[in-house]
């Protein structure tokens, strides 16, 4: 790998240049963020019941002690016998910030329409400790345009295209003091690179991703346990 070689001086100076660029992107970013925020939600009127370790729980129930609730929409089929690799690889990522979260009011869990007792099975094996639910028995999937029965084409990521039969995602909900719930953001495909510190460290290296050249962007991803 060939790159320029410069004296300390001028790398300095060069870093220095890249800082205030890197301020503006943070400014922007925090502006973004405020404007996610701004947002106005939708009434959530349909009642989806989800089954869970304890039972069978509503949406509301899921938030727990909290007002907001963070679902990442993880791709795993009724009749698949592992979850995807690549939302895999992002669990492996948003695990341990469950605890966090939820010192700031946040929950988050993880929502497929596998069956849950394949959901847990694949959980234990993958040593993940966050909540995961299955929506086997409701269309909460399908509203959330992370599903699609056809195969073929449906709305995601805010327009129509070709798709699969289940496409990852992040839906943002939040319940108010009288249990009303709202749905008041979602992001999907290359959106959902936030919740991954993974690619975050990699853009900081030489390499970068180093994933020019491979037959698509993650083909180099696999399950942890057989890396």
């Amino acid at each position: 790998m060939e790159h320029t070689v410069v004296s300390k001086e001028e790398w300095l100076n060069l870093r220095r240049d890249l800082l205030q660029q890197e301020k503006e992107f943070t400014k922007a970013r925090e502006a973004m963020a405020a404007l996610r925020r701004a947002l106005p939600w939708v009434k959530i009127d349909k009642d989806y019941i989800f089954e869970t370790v304890e039972g069978p729980k509503s949406l509301g129930e899921l938030f727990g002690p909290h007002s907001q609730l963070i679902v990442y929409h993880f791709m795993f089929g009724p009749d698949w016998e592992e979850g995807c690799k690549s939302c895999s690889f992002w669990a492996d990522n948003y695990n341990n910030a469950v605890i966090h979260l939820n010192q700031r009011d946040v929950h988050l869990i993880t929502v497929s329409r596998g069956p849950l007792e394949k959901l847990q099975a694949f959980k234990k094996r993958m040593g993940w400790t966050f909540e995961w639910v299955s929506s086997a028995k409701n269309s909460f999937n399908f509203d959330f345009n992370v599903s699609f029965p056809d195969q073929d084409e449906g709305l995601y990521n805010f327009s129509m295209g070709k798709v699969g039969e289940e496409m990852p995602g992040i839906s943002v909900f939040y319940k108010d003091e009288d249990g009303q719930v709202y749905h008041t953001y979602s992001r999907f495909a290359r959106g959902l690179d936030l919740l991954n510190a993974t690619y975050h460290l990699l853009d900081l290296v030489p390499k970068g991703r180093n994933e020019e050249g491979l037959p698509y962007t993650q083909a180099w991803i696999k399950l942890k346990d057989q890396y």
